[in-house]
Order: C-alpha cells, then structure tokens, then sequence
C-alpha cells in the first residue's frame, strides 16, 4: 500500500509518500522558522496561509522524486491534531479532497502518534511492548505502548512542557528563535557545574513532570547574573548548561522509573526535543546500566514531518480503517481516545 502523508500542525509543512512494502520513497519538508522569527513564536494566522502556499507545491514535489501520480497512490494520510486549528484545516482539506479525487480511502492521524511511530522508519526499530517518552513543544508525556492505538498514559507535564520550557528559557537568554535548538548549542560552551539547578518533582513517586518552577528558578539566575548590566556570554552559557542538565536529569530519572515500573527494557524518545543529543547520550548510557534499550528517529524526523504520519496512516488503513467525508480537525486531541488496529476504542487496560 502506498500513502501519502501530509503535516501541517503547526509551523512545518511535511509531505511523504510510504510504501508498506518497500519503505519511505520520497520526503519533502519546508520549515516556517524564519516567517516567525521576527515574532518569537509561531503566529497561527501566517502559518495556515503559509500551509496553503507551501503544501501542493511539496505535493507535487514528492510524487516526482518517488516517480508516482496520483492515481497511483492507495491512500492519503494527514494531521488531523493536536495542534493549531487553521494549520490543520489546510492539511485535512487538502487530504480528504485528493483522496476523494483519487477515489481512495483517507485517515486522520493524531500528530503524537506519528511523532511515537517515527522510530519505526528506521532500520533497527523496537518491538513491542515498550515505554515511550514523547517529549515536545507541546507534550511531555511517558506512555506504555503495547501496539498501535495500544497506549496507556503513566505519566505527563502538570504544566509546562519540556520543549515548552527550552524555548522560554532561551528566550530569557536572548538566544534567539527556535529557543531550544539555541539552547542546547549554548550549553555546549558552558560550565555545567557552575550552577545547580532543581529537579523537580523527582524525589516523590509517580511519573509526572512539571517545569514552571525550573523556568522560574532561571529567570531568578539570569536575573542574578546581568544586575543592571547586560547579561554576559560566560554567564549565558553557563546557565543554559545548567538549564539543560537538569531538564536531561528529569528526564532520565522518569525513564528509568518507568521502565522499572513496567518491567520493561524498551524505551523510545519521540518528538522534537528526542533530537537534543545530551539527551539522548544521557539516556544511552543510563540505559546501558541495566541492559535496556534507547530507540529514536533519525534528527529530520524528531521534529515535525510527513514521513511519521504516512507511516502511521499507512499502518491504520492497512487494518481497515478510513474516514467519512466529514473533515473535521481536533486542535486538542487525547492520544488514549485512540482506538487500536481492531477498531477497539480508548486506552489499553
């Protein structure tokens, strides 16, 4: 079966085309960074209309590279949320009306399930069951994963987002748009050891995370730091260093316990702050202390892209399962109201 996949949640068009037999045949991703660089943070007027400006020129594209028309595809898979309402509207339109075009079926993909699947797209992907750190700009959860549409909820963000939480940190540092990338690039000059930043919400059980007090306990510092004056380049880097180790920390110590938790030796990072390298080098090695493993997208498919919800839409329309020709968008959208590959709705018991 050969999908196409379209994303358009938020500030990235991703178009893809994966053939259940032979794998991904052709990508294509254009990136709105620069539109909302100017506005530090994504205005969600000008990424729908940049959505509709971008999405059937990458269309096109993609179906050149894998040499396919239209016709020649068995399904169209698209964002149908979380996310922003207008950008997922682009997408969601565009896919359910190819689709009828094409006279073949469409599904709606919940965008965390595409951003959990994406390791899949790899040549040593895990196998189920395993546990599953999705960890964005807008989510931060950890999930027991016993197939697709198979999950239940074991721990999530009462606030803030880990992603959420790079991005205003770094603006506190004036470190420019997208905030976490720059992140993470700063703490690389940094003294890690200079300040010691909380971990919060570790030394209590349960799997939950919080970081408003992390981002408020950086404010304090940068606050500290730069007095009257302006905020030096020692000072910034040190500070993100700290700022990220403990973020990593947090991160690693609810992996752990979860894994323990649910006796399992799999873990998969997802989401666009799985490519952060301190993280994922943290998590190797912890993870190699007790013979587990640490499995996660290759850097292009960590954040937004057409490639995870091809495959995902690809695996659910394989099972039977399709749409209506009601298009309809759900900008919050609880990933445990899933239902599994036999139709079956709601969470894994």
């Amino acid at each position: 079966m050969r999908v196409l996949g379209l994303e358009s949640s938020c500030d990235e068009t991703g178009v893809a085309i994966y053939d259940s037999e032979r794998g991904l045949l052709a990508d294509a991703l254009y990136s709105q960074v620069a539109l909302h660089a100017d506005y530090g943070g994504v205005v969600p007027e000008l990424a729908s209309r940049d959505h509709v400006r971008k999405l059937l020129p990458l269309i096109r594209e993609v179906l050149a590279k894998a040499q396919l028309q239209g016709s020649d595809l068995d399904g169209v898979a698209y964002t149908a949320g979380p996310g922003l309402a207008g950008a997922l509207m682009v997408g969601a339109c565009a896919g359910r009306a190819m689709a009828y075009g094409w006279g073949v079926p469409a599904l709606a993909v919940h965008h965390m399930e595409g951003h959990l699947l994406a390791p899949m797209l790899e040549g040593n992907p895990p196998e189920f069951p395993f546990i599953a750190l999705l960890v964005s700009g807008g989510h931060t959860q950890l999930v027991r994963v016993d197939g697709i549409g198979q999950y239940r909820m074991l721990g999530e963000s009462l606030d803030d987002a880990a992603g959420e939480a790079f991005d205003k940190a770094a603006k506190m540092l004036n470190l420019g748009y997208p905030g976490g990338p720059q992140l993470a690039l700063a703490a690389e000059s940094g003294d890690v050891s200079r300040f010691t930043f909380p971990r919060p919400m570790v030394n209590r059980p349960g799997l939950d995370f919080s970081f408003s007090g992390l981002k408020t306990y950086t404010m304090n510092t940068v606050a500290e730091c730069r007095g009257d004056g302006v905020l030096a380049e020692t000072d910034r880097n040190d500070i993100a260093a700290a700022f990220q180790e403990a973020v990593v920390d947090t991160l690693t110590i609810k992996c752990l316990r979860a894994l323990k938790q649910e006796q399992l030796k799999s873990l998969v990072i997802a989401g666009g702050v799985s490519a952060n390298r301190a993280l994922r080098t943290r998590l190797e090695q912890r993870l190699a202390t007790i013979s587990a493993r640490v499995f996660y997208a290759r850097q292009a498919f960590c954040t937004d892209n057409g490639a995870m919800i091809a495959y995902a839409g690809c695996q659910r329309l394989l099972a039977g399962q399709s749409e209506g020709l009601a298009v309809q968008v759900r900008p919050r959208w609880p990933m445990d109201e899933l239902a599994d590959l036999q139709g079956n709705g709601g969470a894994a018991e």
